[in-house]
């Protein structure tokens, strides 16, 4: 995030107390392509439960963003109908250069 340098005029939600909602959601998943593409992997939830071993489909990725803040990839943002998902290197560099274009 602070690689991002984002202006103040970005809006910054802490979605462990103020979940994602099941609209915003749908809204994010048109942006990504799937719910899958919103998934984080690495959650301390998908390996407890051992869900490596489960033939996830789209609808159980929706249904597990919904149960669990943790599940999703973070962060997350939208910028002019564009979404960047996770912390990858690609993915910071992208946002940051839609940014610096776009202010």
């Amino acid at each position: 995030m602070k690689f991002l340098n984002l202006p103040d005029s970005v809006n910054l939600r802490e979605i462990k107390s103020d979940p994602v909602s099941e609209k915003e959601l749908e809204k994010l998943k048109e942006l990504a392509g799937s719910y899958e593409a919103l998934f984080s992997k690495r959650a301390r939830l998908y390996k407890e439960r051992n869900l490596k071993e489960v033939n996830l489909q789209e609808a159980d990725y929706k249904d597990l963003l919904l149960e669990h803040y943790t599940f999703l990839k973070r962060p997350v943002l939208v910028y002019k109908d564009e979404i960047y998902i996770g912390n990858s290197k690609k993915t910071t560099e992208a946002a940051s250069l839609a940014l610096r274009q776009g202010l």
